[in-house]
């Protein structure tokens, strides 16, 4: 159960900062008319950071490691494109328009998962 509970977590977090990006970051569309739409966006962008991302980061980690992890903002966008492009072959109303907008949106849904991640953390302490 508490599995179950932290994935539809992650999923609802994902989801909240994929909106929020693709309203920020020029270059970044989401059709959030559409919760069907956002919620498998949000699946496949949380499927891609579960088994590509730790492959990314593992056959980079000298790079990683010889920029100070500065890098990994690259696998980040990489990994944000990399959903886009998933999305838009199975026909879903996802698209990253090239690579900055990719970084941008990556690192805005990783500052609102994070700041939303803070706050329910505060919320359930209390």
């Amino acid at each position: 159960v508490a599995v179950i509970r932290a994935f539809l977590v992650r999923l609802v977090l994902n989801a909240v900062g994929l909106v929020v990006a693709a309203r920020v970051v020029p270059g970044v569309e989401l059709d959030v008319g559409r919760l069907e739409t956002v919620a498998l966006v949000a699946l496949i962008f949380g499927l891609v950071n579960a088994f590509i991302r730790p492959l990314a980061l593992l056959v980079t980690c000298l790079l990683n490691w010889l920029t100070l992890g500065l890098f990994t903002l690259v696998i980040n966008a990489l990994m944000f494109w990399l959903t886009a492009e998933v999305a838009r072959a199975l026909g879903l109303g996802f698209a990253v328009r090239d690579f900055w907008a990719a970084f941008l949106g990556a690192l805005v849904v990783s500052v609102v998962s994070l700041v939303l991640s803070w706050a329910f953390r505060g919320l359930e302490s209390s």
